[in-house]
């Protein structure tokens, strides 16, 4: 036997040892699969493997604070297809084009897309999606989708927002809580092939997720009470758009924000101008994105302008809390005010209001007693309360695209701007921030956050989450909200806002006839502020109508606006009249006892409201009355609406 020589011990040496490193390094590649890639590597085959069908979630209700719906969700159907399952392209594209009323030449192409599954179509209602099931085409899968529904159309539909063809919050509620209110998707999985076939009839489901219900301060009560009074007072006074918000200003929750016009959420990129809807095909792109983001604004935070009269509350409110003035002051109008060397007119110039007490000032709404109540009180002093009430920062409420204020630097505030900011001019707030300050003032001095956000409950009405929104800061004295809630129901009871007058109610007010930009244009914003009950309100709200025709005037355009949804909100939530004798021998002259409607069909219960002389309004659908408020046999004044509730 030949010995084996050193060289070949060697070259068998260099070989093991090649072997055993070569062993080692793959070795060690499959513990670095294993354990780096191994499970990203086995989930891509995973999904190479098969092929899955997304299951919308139902996406969470938006609620009233009393459980009506005002945002569902219904059950609807998409239809997809399996491209290497069609057997014939034309034939399907055809059948498909022509039951979805969809373009045959998109279908095909979708249908030749070199992928495992496309979506042909979604928001399908039942019918339809029966049809192309039963037809049995191949590659051709129908699945359960959702579909968003508004069940009261244009009714708050700035606050509510609306949903993307994905299901997302695009505005409004909808997308400030998406988060919330989308869940999670699930899937239908089915193993295939490489070439996608499947090759077993069996199929995972992954069930969805829904979101949770949004239950909000919103009432669908007062809702439509403020939506009906801006509607006609738009209308009827020729002007741009109006607003009515309706707030509890203990606490920040907002029963109603009623911008008008408004736009349908269930087809919220059709544009509601007439005029613009004749030529909307003459508009770019950007045109049309511009009208629509227009229609979409929120009037109440996304817009800022120059208060006017209503801001004097917080220059009163300043005054008294200084010391600086009592309500007993004694001042002199003249018609005018001198300031440097600027001559600042009184609204009633040339005529005067003559010597007055600071309570008359007020009741009067005269601007040279609020010039010299901001002379005493000084810029910076100033500037400092407006900060307190929060009208140098956005409020807080959750809304999205809330603007802020336009207010001078302290540096910038000369004579001439701190007396007409005293009565709200040189400035801009949103009307949420003057609502918002203005609850400050009249609930014993604490501050709050606007909101509509109460709690989320699942589907069985179980509590998931509450929102807390605590009071806020004690920023004046309880002793000068006091005063400042008797001046101002002398305000309605006695001066410039006795439009408002409501028999039965005590309610403080403030008027306001805001000039708009530039100077002498001859276009106003009419405006009220108000509160009830007077002593302990339990309700503030206010009132806008921007670029009134003919008649401007605060209180006379905005004033028998807010009497009105006055007359209908305090019965509702509560507040019993109490009549001096004076009143009850007026009032008693149009009361009428309510019949019993409940049961009637909706002509029924109009016309035996009719023969007393009672008018009503509607909540919700269905052929008979569920529900009536006020209940029968109870006593109303005429002009007050009574609720009809249906299924």
């Amino acid at each position: 036997m030949q010995k084996t020589t050193i060289l070949e011990k060697r070259k068998l040496m260099v070989f093991l040892a090649g072997a055993i490193l070569g062993l080692g390094i793959i070795f060690g590649r499959l513990l670095y699969i294993e354990f780096v890639h191994g499970e990203a590597w086995q989930e891509m085959a995973y999904e190479q493997q098969t092929r899955d069908r997304l299951i919308s979630p139902n996406r969470g209700s938006i609620l009233d604070r009393n459980g009506e719906g005002i945002a569902l969700t219904e059950t609807v159907n998409a239809v997809s297809v399996i491209p290497v399952q069609v057997t014939d392209v034309e034939a399907t594209a055809t059948y498909l084009a022509t039951t979805l009323d969809l373009d045959v030449d998109w279908v095909t192409a979708k249908i030749q897309e070199k992928v495992a599954l496309v979506r042909i179509d979604t928001k399908v209602d039942s019918e339809i999606a029966a049809q192309v099931r039963a037809a049995e085409i191949d590659g051709v899968m129908v699945d359960e989708d959702i579909k968003r529904i508004y069940p009261y159309s244009d009714m708050a539909s700035q606050v509510i927002g609306f949903v993307g063809s994905d299901n997302q919050g695009i505005l409004g509620l909808e997308a400030k809580y998406d988060s919330i209110l989308e869940g999670e998707q699930g899937k239908i999985l089915t193993l295939t092939d490489a070439r996608g076939n499947e090759v077993d009839s069996e199929q995972e489901r992954i069930a969805p997720v829904d979101g949770g219900n949004l239950v909000t301060t919103l009432d669908v009560v007062i809702q439509q009470y403020a939506e009906q009074a801006i509607e006609k007072a738009v209308e009827t006074k020729g002007a741009t758009r109006g607003l009515i918000v309706v707030m509890n200003p203990q606490n920040g929750e907002i029963y109603a924000m009623a911008n008008y016009p408004n736009f349908d959420l269930n087809d919220p990129f059709t544009i509601n101008d007439a005029d613009l809807a004749a030529i909307w095909d003459t508009f770019s792109e950007t045109e049309k994105s511009d009208a629509l983001n227009s229609m979409w604004r929120n009037f109440a935070i996304n817009d800022t302008y120059e208060p006017g009269s209503t801001f004097k509350i917080f220059t009163s409110t300043a005054g008294l809390e200084e010391g600086v003035i009592t309500p007993e002051s004694i001042f002199y109008c003249n018609g005018y005010h001198i300031v440097g060397d600027r001559r600042i007119k009184c609204w009633r110039y040339p005529l005067t209001h003559g010597s007055q007490t600071f309570v008359e000032g007020v009741q009067n709404s005269c601007n040279p007693v609020f010039m010299e109540v901001g002379e005493r009180l000084g810029a910076e002093t100033f500037l400092e309360y407006m900060d307190q009430f929060g009208l140098l920062e956005k409020t807080g409420i959750d809304l999205a695209g809330e603007a802020s204020s336009i207010v001078h630097q302290l540096e910038n505030i000369g004579p001439v701007e701190l007396a007409t900011m005293t009565f709200g001019q040189s400035f801009q707030i949103t009307p949420m921030q003057l609502l918002a300050g203005a609850s400050a003032i009249v609930n014993g001095g604490y501050q709050i956050t606007p909101h509509f956000a109460k709690e989320v409950v699942d589907v069985d009405g179980n509590l998931l989450e509450t929102f807390a929104y605590e009071k806020g800061e004690q920023i004046i004295s309880t002793e000068t909200s006091e005063q400042m809630k008797v001046i101002l129901e002398s305000v309605v009871s006695e001066g410039t806002g006795n439009k408002a007058y409501l028999a039965g109610y005590r309610l403080g007010g403030k008027t306001a006839t805001s000039e708009k930009l530039p100077r002498g244009n001859g276009k106003y914003i009419a405006s009220f502020m108000s509160f009830a009950p007077a002593e302990d309100p339990e309700v503030i709200a206010l009132v806008l109508i921007d670029e009134p025709q003919g008649v401007y005037y605060g209180g006379t355009v905005a004033g028998p606006i807010m009497q009105e949804i006055m007359s209908n909100i305090l019965p509702y939530i509560g507040v019993e009249p109490i009549y001096t004798e004076a009143e009850w021998e007026e009032v008693s002259k149009e009361l009428a006892i309510v019949p019993n409607v409940v049961g009637l069909t909706v002509a029924e219960a109009q016309k035996a409201l009719r023969e007393v002389g009672i008018t009503s309004f509607s909540v919700g659908e269905g052929d008979m009355v569920k529900e009536q408020f006020p209940p029968s046999g109870e006593q109303i004044h005429v002009e007050t609406q009574v609720i009809l509730y249906f299924e």
